[in-house]
This record gives structure tokens, C-alpha cells and sequence, in this order.
């Protein structure tokens, strides 16, 4: 198979495509092959400057009324439309990127057109103005676009997570300053593209392309208001740091290692299925998948080898093959930070069992990975890949014990042959969502509503609530001088 190449990313800056400066000899590499696919791109400063001024000037009233609202659901739906003939374009760019196999990418980048036009349906179904019931004085409750809103996105969902969060807050009516991952920059410009071909109003989306540096930039800057950031707890400490100076509104979601608990009645194919199913979705790179597995103590051995049978017979290679199963890791840096994750685990007595075979030495490859006879408090680091941690507990109540000591906070897992005992035990575990007997990536029901808990973020995300999120209340009503102070 040929090396693949990508087109050069490029900025959109003041409704205008403009060239990125590019970082000498950096190159964004195919992570099936090590090779290069475009050169690494940053925005200077002065650019950051101009998108920061662009998106202040263009934050204004006349954006909020009905009419407003609509002829922005109108645009959110063409968008939707063009996404969904360059659906090819855009799984073969994440395949590349992500390294999840072509064949997975394609499923997710076919639910973006809907994800879109979720947003225009939510826009339309959002009230903008509430009368409230103020014992017969007119009082009304406005929701109102928080104000240019900084949205930076990882490289484990390319596409789908630029798309979900902008769409979200151009819905509000936020101008955007969309800023993707450094190693997955094209998936987000295809996104863009789509948009901007769709007939944005002016001002309401642009994009910019680079490292921590950048995102640094536009985030700590007064005239953003509002960062919504999907990605590492270090960059999301820092852009809360900075937050802080003048109480921007946040929405972190910074993942953790999510415990999965295996009770003692557990059927161990439905466990095994589900764990191995979590561990390899997006190549184990999403945020919610399993970390820690804690297992009563009779199923360890069971479950170890009904793991490792699974393992064994997966299919890894080329993320552009239609048979692949498993993908390589998206990154030279996040690969490294994996093979520190193993061998940390493997100097503080773990066992590593990886049966998978490899498709040669080129690539960013790594076998499903599990970690055994570790203590359970030495594996509290978020992993981010195919790799778990299996141990040992005595009850329930040791699972949880165990679980809480270091909670992910953001998603948990309980495996376990009586329901009601089995989301008894999930209720308590301290997780924004807790999946029983399963790993699917959608969120469990329309009605869901995930909080980020402790260290894994702020705010939390709902079906049906992506509006709102960017909207602020402001109430606006006839005073009495009858009511009580």
C-alpha cells in the first residue's frame, strides 16, 4: 500500500483561508508507516491576534432573535448536507490520523450529518425568550450566547468532536475559534470547509491550526468567554488556571482511568466481550474506556484467559484496510507515552501479557496490552489505549472501595449477572456514567445527562442540552416596589 498523503492544513482567519507558518523539519507522520504526510503547522501570533478581533467585533444583538435562530438552522442543515457527501473523505482522513481502522471511521463519520442536524433541531426547540410567571408582571428569561467561544479538540475523534462541539455553539450563536489537535489538523478543515461552503454568516466560525502554544493563546485571551476543551488534565489545569483571571465559562473534558468492576456473578464471556470491546474501540484512544478492571477475586483467572484468547485472534494492520480490526496508536508522542505507561507498570511488578500479533516493525503498533499483579493504587494513570490493569477484590464493597480511592470521575463499568444488584453497585461508584454489561460509545439513553466529576472535568454534556451549554440566562422583567427585598 502506498503512503497516503494529506493536503496542507491551512487557517480560516476573518472569513478568509490563509496559510499556516510551518514548523522546520516537523512533519505529521502516517502512524501506519512512520512516513510523513504534511508538513506541522502553527499560526503566528499576529494571526491569533487578527481571528481574536474578528471574533469580538463579531459578537453582537442582532444575532439572537427568531429570525437569527432560523437562518442558522438553515445553514447547520446544509453543512449537514455537504458533510454528508464528503463522508468518504472525511473516514479516510481519520483513519490516517487516528489510526482506527477505515472500516470503524466510516461508521462514525456516517452519524456526523446527524449529530449536525441534531444542533438545528435543538436550535429550533430552544426557546429564546420565557415568560415566567412573576405574579402578573412581565418578566422574561433570555438565553443569550455566552460570546466568542474558544473550542479545542483531541485527536482521538477528529472529526466527530470539532463537528459535535462547534456546531453546538454556532447554534447558540457563538462566534467560534476552532482550534484541532496538532496531529489530527485535516478531519477539522474538512469539517470547516464544509461550513463555511454552507454560508456562515460572517465572523461565526474560523480556524486555527497548531500546538499548546496557540491554544494557550486564544483561550487565556479576555475577549473569549467561553472554552469548551476535550483532552489531557494537564492542558485542562492550565486553560482553568488561566479561566480564573476573569471567570470564563468552562466546559473541560479531561478523562481519567475508569474502573470496571467484575462481580462475582458475572458471566465471563459477557465481561470479556465488553471489556476487550472498551479497550479496542478508537483503538482504546477514547476517554471513556476501561482502565482498571477489578475482578472478584474467583473470576481473575477466568477472565485473564478469556481475555487473552480474544486477544490473540484479533486482526491488527493498516488503518486503511477494509479487514483491519485494530489500528496503530495516532502519534509518535502518545505511542511513547503508552510504552512508559507499560513499562511504569511492569517495574512496579506487573505482569504484561500481549498476544496479539503485529504486522511488522514500521508504525505505531501495539498489541492489546494487560497488566497483571500490580497493586491497584500504582494504576491510577489514565491510559488512553489498549491497555488494562486486572485486579483482585474480595466483595463489592472492596470493588468500590477500590474504584473511589482514585475515581476517573468521568465513566465507569459494572459487569454483573443480576441487574438490579449490578446498577445498585454502579450507582455508587464515583462516575459521571456507569455502562452495565457493555462498552458502547453512545451516551445510554436521550435523557442522559454526563457530569465530569473531580479531576476527569467541568460542566458534563446531554443529548439535546448542545445549545444550551453555550447560552447564558439572562432575566429581564418589571420590578414591584410590593415585594420583599
Amino acid at each position: 500500500m502506498s503512503n497516503p498523503q494529506l493536503p496542507q492544513p491551512i487557517n480560516y482567519i476573518a472569513d478568509e483561508w490563509s496559510e499556516c507558518a510551518t514548523i522546520p523539519d516537523a512533519w505529521n507522520l502516517d502512524p501506519n508507516t512512520g512516513l510523513p504526510v504534511h508538513r506541522a503547522v502553527t499560526t503566528t501570533p499576529a494571526d491569533v491576534e487578527r481571528a481574536l478581533r474578528h471574533a469580538e467585533r463579531s459578537y453582537g444583538f442582532e444575532r439572537w432573535d427568531d429570525a437569527a435562530s432560523e437562518e442558522r438552522a438553515a445553514v447547520i442543515e446544509r453543512a449537514a448536507d455537504i458533510v454528508e457527501s464528503r463522508i468518504e473523505d472525511i473516514a479516510r482522513t481519520d483513519a490516517l490520523t487516528s489510526g482506527v481502522p477505515i472500516a470503524k471511521a466510516r461508521m462514525v463519520a456516517q452519524f456526523l450529518p446527524h449529530r449536525i442536524r441534531a444542533s438545528a433541531a435543538d436550535l429550533r426547540t430552544t426557546p429564546r425568550r420565557t415568560a415566567l410567571a412573576a405574579g402578573g408582571r412581565d418578566v422574561r428569561l433570555y438565553k443569550v450566547p455566552w460570546g466568542p467561544a474558544a473550542i479545542l479538540t483531541p485527536w482521538n475523534g477528529p472529526s466527530f468532536i470539532p463537528a459535535a462541539k462547534m456546531v453546538s455553539a454556532l447554534a447558540a450563536g457563538c462566534p467560534v475559534i476552532l482550534k484541532p489537535s496538532e496531529h489530527a489538523p485535516s478531519s477539522a478543515q474538512i469539517i470547516v470547509e464544509s461550513f463555511v461552503k454552507a454560508g456562515l454568516p460572517a465572523g461565526a466560525l474560523q480556524l486555527l491550526h497548531g500546538a499548546g502554544d496557540v491554544g494557550a493563546a486564544v483561550t487565556g485571551d479576555p475577549r473569549v468567554k467561553i472554552v469548551s476543551f476535550t483532552g489531557g488534565p494537564n492542558a485542562g489545569r492550565a486553560i482553568a488556571r488561566a479561566a480564573a483571571e476573569d471567570f470564563k465559562v468552562l466546559q473541560l473534558e479531561l478523562g481519567g482511568n475508569n474502573p470496571a468492576l467484575v462481580l462475582d456473578d458475572t458471566d465471563i464471556d459477557v465481561a470479556a466481550d465488553g471489556i476487550l470491546d472498551g479497550m479496542t474501540k478508537l483503538n482504546g484512544q477514547w476517554c471513556e474506556g476501561p482502565g482498571k478492571v477489578l475482578a472478584h477475586r474467583s473470576l481473575v483467572e477466568p477472565l485473564l484467559e478469556a481475555l487473552l484468547d480474544r486477544i490473540a485472534r484479533i486482526e491488527i494492520g493498516n488503518s486503511l484496510d477494509e479487514r483491519t480490526e485494530l489500528g496503530p496508536i495516532s502519534n509518535a508522542p502518545h505511542f511513547a507515552t503508552l510504552r512508559s505507561r507499560i513499562d511504569g507498570l511492569r517495574a512496579d511488578g506487573a505482569t504484561i501479557h500481549q498476544p496479539a500479533k503485529l504486522p511488522g516493525p514500521d508504525g505505531f503498533f501495539l498489541s492489546p496490552t494487560i497488566a497483571t499483579d500490580v497493586d491497584a493504587s500504582l494504576a491510577t494513570a489514565e491510559l488512553f489505549g489498549p491497555l488494562i490493569s486486572l485486579h483482585a477484590v474480595e466483595s463489592d464493597e472492596d470493588a468500590l472501595r477500590v474504584a473511589n480511592a482514585n475515581p476517573s470521575g468521568l465513566d465507569a463499568y459494572v459487569f454483573g449477572g443480576d441487574l438490579d444488584r449490578a446498577i445498585e453497585v454502579g450507582s455508587r461508584v464515583l462516575s459521571g456514567e456507569v455502562r452495565v454489561n457493555g462498552a458502547k460509545v453512545a451516551d445510554l439513553a436521550d435523557g442522559s445527562a454526563q457530569s465530569f466529576w473531580g479531576a476527569s472535568g467541568i460542566g458534563g454534556h446531554a443529548p439535546g442540552e448542545s445549545v444550551r451549554v453555550f447560552c447564558g440566562d439572562r432575566v429581564v422583567g418589571v420590578d414591584s416596589p410590593d415585594l420583599p427585598m
